[in-house]
């Protein structure tokens, strides 16, 4: 049975080169690339034979090894993969649950990340086999890591498989994701500016030193130990890493007898009563597009998701400067119209979010002043919100309430400006967008540089057209706190000017272009 899963996974691996020539190409790239990182890491590790300081080597091997670990774990569970080998399809077969656990588990050892993995671990042998007692440990270290890598991803990838069946539970896992890695950021700034010449030796000790008695970094300790004269402790991290091979592997087996017994899990539908968002707003080709802007901003996760990734910026932003020693008071001021900024540059592309359904306004004759006004309703909102609530939280939290009009000026311009540019943008130079039901991290295909030439022009436009508000407001912080008025005034002045131009100019270049705004949504 072992044979005939081993044969199984090998023909699906096979089949991967039945594609169309360019998916081919790109697949035997990848291919070359990782087994030309496995191979450069097994020369680094041989080259590692002959170097003395053992516990550097094994303190190095603890915390890469419990990454790896945790990429095994955190990739299939939490943006899903596309298992092949998933026990349900096997679920008529009628075999017995440990033998299909057993079955699956060796067909795992084939694949790309397994034989780059086997690589690898054989280079650590090399690495430690400073006697016949170390090698003898690396072997089996080395082996056990091996199983438990693709044992937990295994276990990982079933309950992806179960949890995030439907799409939307795909969206949000993807969503936690990236929140991870965001909040892991901090994280690995810190360590960037760790002054590792000096005191980095000492990090790297306390937190293999913590790592090597975990289930995450023990198998990876044992070799290590055992050369730097420590069998004790060799020999009880031997303990904890079998103990936890086998903790997952009973753990798989139950998963493998839980799935064969658990349908596919399928999307609830919700029903709606009314029209939802088309009661509410005022009726008229505005109001409509305003209606239906609200109803994607609510339940289509390209939108969703996009607005979400708004106030993590300013995170990811401020992390680095608070550790560089940046001053609060300008740390501050940073958040809401760094938002701000982002708000009104989200719409640039709106109109081929619309994919083909931007069809309905070009055949109902609806006038392009009212599509561009109906589109920035629901971000002109979330925008006031921001900038009205935002400014207040942070004059507040500086004492000083001198910087309101300066903030708000700043802010205003940014987001009307991203706007009024976006208004004319998304109508003049639309570009291929996520498909509507497509995962909002997908990427589409498109012509590079057309893409980055709109970005930037919105981007950069929205600076240019806030610099006054920004200079006064400056000159209001470093100068003269009477400055503040002036970039109040330029903000709110510009900012409005450019968001009435933009929402005529955009409106009229809709009418104009609106056979061939169709056909690039058909192209897409």
């Amino acid at each position: 049975m072992v044979a005939q899963f081993l044969r199984l996974k090998l023909r699906l691996l096979g089949n991967i080169f039945r594609r169309s020539t360019w998916q081919v190409v790109g697949i035997v790239i990848g291919l070359i690339y990782g087994l030309g990182l496995a191979a450069t890491l097994f020369a680094a590790l041989v080259a590692l034979r002959f170097v003395g300081d053992v516990e550097f080597i094994r303190d190095s091997f603890v915390v890469a090894g419990a990454v790896t670990v945790l990429g095994f774990i955190i990739v299939p569970l939490i943006f899903g993969v596309d298992d092949t080998m998933d026990p349900r399809r096997f679920a008529l077969f009628g075999l017995p649950d440990r033998s299909l656990a057993v079955g699956l588990a060796v067909a795992a050892v084939v694949g790309i990340p397994a034989l780059v993995l086997a690589i690898v671990l054989l280079g650590t042998v090399v690495t430690w086999s400073r006697g016949v007692g170390e090698t003898l440990l690396a072997l089996i270290a080395a082996a056990m890591a091996f199983a438990t890598c693709l044992l937990i991803a295994r276990v990982s990838s079933g309950l992806a498989s179960l949890l995030l069946a439907t799409r939307r539970a795909r969206e949000l896992s993807g969503v936690l994701g990236l929140l991870l890695v965001v909040m892991a950021s901090p994280l690995i700034v810190v360590l960037v500016s760790v002054d590792w010449a000096n005191s980095g030796v000492q990090v790297l000790q306390s937190l293999a030193g913590a790592l090597s008695w975990t289930p995450l970094g023990a198998v990876f300790a044992i070799p290590g130990d055992a050369a730097a004269g420590q069998w004790g402790a060799a020999l009880l991290k031997l303990l904890i890493a079998a103990a936890t091979l086998v903790v997952i592997w009973l753990g798989w087996q139950a998963l493998v007898a839980k799935m064969l017994v658990t349908p596919g899990r399928e999307a609830s539908a919700k029903s709606y009563r009314g029209l939802g968002w088309f009661d509410r707003l005022p009726q008229g080709p505005a109001g409509a597009v305003a209606a239906r802007s609200f109803t994607y901003l609510f339940r289509d996760a390209r939108y969703w998701v996009s607005l979400l990734m708004v106030p993590i910026v300013p995170i990811v932003v401020m992390v680095p400067l608070s550790l560089a020693g940046v001053p609060s008071l300008y740390l501050g001021l940073i958040p809401v119209p760094l938002m701000c900024l982002f708000l009104g540059w989200s719409l640039h592309n709106d109109t081929a979010y619309d994919s083909t359904a931007v069809w309905l306004h070009v055949v109902s004759g609806v006038r392009g002043v009212a599509d561009r006004v109906g589109r920035l309703v629901p971000v002109l909102i979330a925008g006031v919100l921001v900038i009205g609530l935002g400014s207040a939280v942070t004059v507040f939290a500086l004492n000083d309430w001198r910087l309101l009009p300066s903030l708000l000026g700043v802010s205003t311009a940014l987001l009307l400006a991203g706007l009024g540019v976006g208004s004319i943008t998304s109508a003049r130079f639309p570009y291929p967008a996520v498909k509507p039901g497509d995962s909002p991290f997908q990427q589409p295909q498109s012509t590079g540089t057309i893409t980055a030439l709109v970005q930037s022009i919105t981007m950069l436009g929205s600076l240019v057209i806030a610099l006054p508000a920004v200079v006064f407001g400056a000159l209001g912080l470093f100068v003269d706190p009477a400055w503040h008025a002036a970039s109040f005034a330029s903000g709110v002045g510009l900012g409005l000017a450019v968001l009435v131009f933009g929402v005529m100019a955009g409106g009229r270049v809709f009418d104009r272009r609106g056979p061939e705004i169709l056909g690039a949504a058909i192209r897409a």
